[in-house]
C-alpha cells in the first residue's frame, strides 16, 4: 500500500469525500483515509498522478508520503501549529464579539450610553455592529471557504451549516440597517428604533466563535498520538562493533550489512538481526516482547536489534538490517496501522449531509409561499431568514464535542485519560477486549510465590543460602529472591569462589562447602534429584511459575519459585468486564502452559500464546469480527495492536510508545480502571444522543414556528430576534445536559465482602505439603490467598467470588482431596 498525506480535511465528511473520489479510480481496489493523521493508504495499480489529482478534483490536497525516517518524522508530526492558529482566530474573535455586544446590547439591555458620534446615532451604531461583525467572518474565513468547497462538490459538510447560518444573519443584518438608512432619508426617524431590533449582527459572530469553541475542544482532544513512531525510531542504537579484516571497528549502525560480524558486551543493544556464533549470554527482548524475564542465548539462537545484552559475551553474524529489523516490522506496522484506522464518523455530520440541503429549501420555499401569498418581499425574506437562524447548527456542532470534553474531564480527575474523542465514543461499544499478560494481567517482575524446604533443613537455612548467592547476580529471578530475603531480614553467609553459570544458575563456597542454585539441568550434575521433587518442579512450570533448586554439598536443600504474580484487582476487572457483555481475550508472548495457568486464574474467556507483535496485530485483527475491538497493553510489543486495534489502552506504568500508541491511558495502572473508562464511555455516549435529540427535536419545533406555519391559524409569528434566541437557548440546554457528566462516579467503589472458609484437613505432615495444597488452592479463580498449617491441620481460604456457599465448598474440597489429603 501507498501512503499520502492530506491537506484541508476538517470534519468526517471531508474524509469520507477523499475515500469516495479516490475508490472511484480505476485500479484502486482499497482506500483508507484517516482524519487523526491526515493520511491515506492506497493499494491498487493506480498512478501517483491519477490518485493526487482525485484527490484534487474533490478539493482537497494530496502530496505522496516519504519512505524515510526523516520524512516519515514529518508525516506523523503533532498538530500544534494549527492549534496556535485556532488559538489565535478564537481570541481575535472574543475581542471583536466583546466589542460587538456592547455595541448591539448594551444600550438596549443595561442603558450604557455610546461615546462621541455613536451617542443617539443609530445608523453609526449599525454601520459599527456590521464592521464588526463582517471582521469576525473574515477572522473565520475558513468556514466559508470550507462551505464553498464542499457545496461546489456536492458534499455539504457542518462548515455549511455554520456559514449558513452566519450569513444569513448578517445578510438579514444589512438589509435592515439599509431599510433604516433610508427611512432616515425620507425623514421616517420615528421608526428607526425598531430597526435596531432587526440587527442580527451580534448572532452572525456568535455562530462562528461558538462554533470555533468546538473546533479547539476537539482539536485538544486529538492528543499526540503519532508520537509514538518517533519513539520507536529512537530505540535502535547508534553506533555498532563490527569485525573487518579481522580488525575491530565502531561503525553507525546504518552502516552494519547482511553477513557482517558485530559483537555486544554485557550492558550494550544489539545493533541488528543476527545469529549467535559465538558466547552465551541472557538478553532482555522486553522492548520487543514485553516478557520482563531475560532469554538466554548460546550458538545458533537468534537475537534481535534493540535487545539489550545482559551478561556475557556474544559475537554474532546479521542477517537483518535496515528495515529487514525486527524493530523496523515494528516500526513499519504502527505506521500503517495508525494511516488505517478508519476514523469514526461523528453522529453529527451523518446527518448534516441531509438537515443542511432541507434547512435550505424549507427556507427557500417558504419565501416563495409567502410571496404568493401576497406578502411582501420583506416579511417574507424575514420568514425565510429566521428559519435559517433557528435551525442554525449551534447545537448540533456543540452536542458531540462538549459531552466529549466534560467526559475528558471527569475520566482525568479519575486517572483516565482519553487523547481523542475516537476513543471515548468508541470505548462505550466495546465487544472484545485483549489484555496484555505481562504488565497488564500480571505485575511486570517477579515474585516469590512457593518455598518448599527438604527434609533436615530449615526454612530459613534455605533463604541464606539463596540468599548468599542470588544477591550477587542481576537476573530477575535472583533480585525476585533477594527482595524475599531482605523482607524476611535474613543475614547471608560469607560466600567464596562466586560464579555465575550462563543460562544454569550461580555457585559458590560456603564454610568450604560448594553450594549451588539454579535450574534442575544444574542440579542433575552434581546430586541426584528424586522423582517426586521433579515432579514438584514440573508442577510449578505447569503453574506459570520458575522454580529454582538449592543444594549443599551433595544434598538438596529446598525449592524457591517465582513468577510474574497476578494483580490483586486483575480478577475482578475480568469479572466485571464480563458483565458488560464484553469478550476477554488474553495475549502473551509466554508459552502456552504458563499463559494458560495465569489464563485460568482470572478467569478469560481466551487465551492467544507464543505471539510476537505481529501475531498480537493479527490476533486483533481477528477479534474485529466480534465488533469494535480494545487492546490494553504496557510494553513497546504492544505497540502496533495498540494502534490497530478500535482503541488503544495503556497502563500508566507502562513504556512511553506504549502510552503514545494508545488512546487511552490508565494512569493508576489498574485494570479496574479500564471497566471504569467503558462505563463512562457509555454515559457520554448517552449524554450525546440526549443531546442531539434535544437539538433536533428543537429543530423539529422550532422550524415550523419560524417559517409561519402558525400565523393563519393563531397570528403566531417568530421574529428573528427570538429565533436567535432560540437558538442560544439550544446551545445552553445542550451544554447544561453535558454538564450533568460531572456527577458520573469514577472513584466510586463498592466495598465487595472478603469471604474466607477455614479447612480442616488430614494427612498435612510437612511445609511440602503445605505448599501442595497451597498451591492447588490459590490455582482456583476468585481465591486471593490460602494460608495454610501442617501444625493445625487447616487451611484458611479466602476470596471474593469462589467462597460461597455449601457448593463452593464441595468444589474446594473436591481440590484438596485431588492432592491426596482428607477434608474432615
Amino acid at each position: 500500500m501507498e501512503k499520502y498525506n492530506i491537506t484541508g480535511m476538517s470534519c468526517a465528511a471531508c474524509s469520507a469525500r477523499v475515500e469516495k473520489a479516490v475508490e472511484k479510480l480505476d485500479g484502486v481496489t482499497q482506500c483508507s483515509v484517516n482524519l487523526l493523521t491526515n493520511s491515506m493508504m492506497v493499494e491498487g495499480t493506480a498512478t501517483e498522478q491519477e490518485i493526487i489529482a482525485a484527490v484534487n478534483a474533490a478539493g482537497y490536497g494530496a502530496e505522496k508520503s516519504g519512505a524515510e525516517k526523516e520524512s516519515s518524522k514529518k508525516d506523523y508530526s503533532t498538530q500544534d501549529t494549527q492549534l496556535k492558529l485556532l488559538k489565535a482566530r478564537l481570541i481575535s474573535s472574543v475581542v471583536f464579539l466583546s466589542v460587538l455586544m456592547y455595541f448591539s446590547m448594551g444600550g438596549m439591555l443595561f442603558g450604557l450610553t455610546y461615546p462621541g458620534i455613536f451617542k443617539d446615532n443609530l445608523i453609526a451604531i449599525g454601520i459599527m455592529q456590521m464592521l464588526l461583525s463582517a471582521i469576525v467572518m473574515v477572522i473565520n474565513q475558513k468556514f466559508f471557504i470550507s462551505a464553498y468547497k464542499s457545496l461546489s462538490h456536492r458534499a455539504p459538510n457542518m462548515d455549511v451549516l455554520v456559514s449558513m447560518g452566519s450569513l444569513a444573519s448578517f445578510l438579514y443584518s444589512v438589509y435592515a440597517l439599509f431599510a433604516m438608512t433610508d427611512d432616515h432619508m425620507h425623514g421616517n426617524h420615528g421608526v428607526m428604533h425598531s430597526y435596531m431590533h432587526e440587527f442580527y449582527f451580534e448572532s452572525a459572530a456568535m455562530i462562528l466563535t461558538l462554533i470555533t469553541v468546538g473546533k479547539m475542544l476537539e482539536s485538544y482532544s486529538k492528543g499526540k498520538t503519532t508520537n509514538a513512531i518517533k519513539s520507536l525510531m529512537d530505540l535502535a542504537p547508534k553506533t555498532a562493533t563490527v569485525i573487518r579484516d579481522g580488525k575491530e571497528l565502531v561503525i553507525a549502525a546504518n552502516d552494519v550489512v547482511v553477513g557482517d560480524i558485530f559483537i555486544i558486551t554485557p550492558g550494550k543493544s544489539i545493533p541488528a538481526d543476527g545469529v549467535v556464533i559465538e558466547g552465551s549470554s541472557c538478553v532482555n527482548e522486553s522492548a520487543l516482547t514485553g516478557e520482563s524475564l531475560p532469554v538466554d542465548k548460546n550458538i545458533g539462537d537468534k537475537v534481535s536489534a534493540a535487545t539489550v545484552n545482559q551478561s556475557g559475551f556474544l559475537k554474532c553474524r546479521a542477517t537483518g538490517v535496515g528495515e529487514d529489523t525486527t524493530l523496523s516490522k515494528i516500526v513499519q506496522m504502527v505506521s500503517d496501522a495508525a494511516a488505517t484506522k478508519a476514523p469514526i464518523a461523528k453522529i453529527a455530520d451523518k446527518v448534516s449531509g441531509v438537515f443542511v440541503p432541507v434547512v435550505i429549501v424549507i427556507a427557500f420555499v417558504t419565501t416563495i409561499v409567502w410571496l404568493l401569498c401576497g406578502e411582501s418581499f420583506g416579511f417574507a425574506l424575514a420568514r425565510g431568514i429566521c428559519v435559517l437562524v433557528i435551525s442554525c447548527p449551534c447545537a448540533l456542532g456543540l452536542a458531540t464535542p462538549v459531552a466529549i470534553m466534560v467526559g475528558n474531564g471527569v475520566g482525568a480527575k479519575g486517572g483516565i485519560l482519553f487523547k481523542n474523542s475516537t476513543a471515548l465514543e468508541q470505548t462505550g461499544r466495546i465487544k472484545a477486549i485483549a489484555l496484555d499478560k505481562t504488565g497488564t494481567i500480571t505485575k511486570g517482575e517477579p515474585h516469590v510465590t512457593d518455598i518448599v524446604v527438604m527434609d533436615g533443613f530449615e526454612e530459613d537455612e534455605l533463604l541464606r543460602i539463596a540468599y548468599s548467592l542470588e544477591k550477587n547476580s542481576e537476573h530477575p529471578l535472583a533480585k525476585a529472591v533477594t527482595k524475599k530475603c531482605i523482607e524476611k531480614e535474613i543475614v547471608p553467609y560469607a560466600i567464596e569462589d562466586f560464579s555465575s553459570l550462563t543460562g544454569s544458575g550461580v555457585r559458590g563456597i560456603i564454610d568450604d562447602v560448594e553450594v549451588r542454585g539454579g535450574n534442575l539441568r544444574l542440579m542433575g550434575e552434581s546430586i541426584y534429584v528424586e522423582d517426586s521433587i521433579v515432579a514438584e518442579i514440573e508442577k510449578f512450570s505447569a503453574e506459570g511459575k520458575t522454580p529454582l533448586i538449592f543444594s549443599k554439598g551433595d544434598k538438596l536443600v529446598g525449592l524457591i519459585a517465582a513468577a510474574d504474580v497476578v494483580k490483586e484487582d486483575s480478577f475482578t476487572a475480568v469479572e466485571q468486564l464480563k458483565k458488560l457483555g464484553i469478550k476477554v481475550i488474553m495475549l502473551t508472548g509466554d508459552n502456552k502452559r504458563t499463559a494458560e495457568a495465569i489464563g485460568k486464574q482470572v478467569g478469560v474467556d481466551e487465551v492467544v500464546s507464543d505471539v510476537l507483535p505481529d501475531g498480537k496485530e493479527e490476533a486483533i485483527t481477528k477479534l474485529k469480527k466480534h465488533g469494535i475491538v480494545a487492546m490494553v497493553g504496557d510494553g513497546i510489543n504492544d505497540a502496533p495492536a495498540l494502534t490497530s486495534a478500535d482503541v488503544g489502552i495503556a497502563i500508566g506504568a507502562g513504556t512511553d510508545i506504549a502510552i503514545e500508541s494508545a488512546d487511552i491511558v490508565l494512569t493508576k495502572s489498574t485494570l479496574v480502571d479500564v471497566v471504569k473508562a467503558v462505563k463512562l464511555s457509555r454515559a457520554t455516549l448517552k449524554n450525546i444522543r440526549e443531546n442531539l435529540f434535544w437539538a433536533f427535536f428543537y429543530n423539529v419545533i422550532g422550524i415550523p414556528l419560524a417559517a409561519g406555519v402558525w400565523i393563519p391559524i393563531n397570528g403566531w409569528k417568530l421574529n428573528p430576534m427570538f429565533g436567535a434566541a432560540a437558538m442560544s437557548l439550544s446551545s445552553v440546554c445542550v451544554v447544561v445536559n453535558a454538564l450533568r457528566l460531572n456527577f458520573f462516579k469514577v472513584n466510586e467503589r463498592k466495598e465487595v465482602k472478603q469471604m474466607e472458609s477455614i479447612l480442616k484437613i488430614e494427612g498435612m505432615m510437612c511445609p511440602h505439603c503445605e505448599a501442595r495444597v497451597k498451591n492447588a488452592l490459590e490455582a482456583v479463580a476468585g481465591v486471593t490467598e490460602a494460608i495454610v498449617s501442617h501444625e493445625k491441620g487447616e487451611a484458611i481460604v479466602k476470596g471474593d467470588a469462589i467462597v460461597k456457599g455449601d457448593a463452593a465448598i464441595d468444589d474446594l474440597k473436591k481440590i484438596v482431596e485431588a492432592q491426596g489429603y482428607k477434608v474432615l
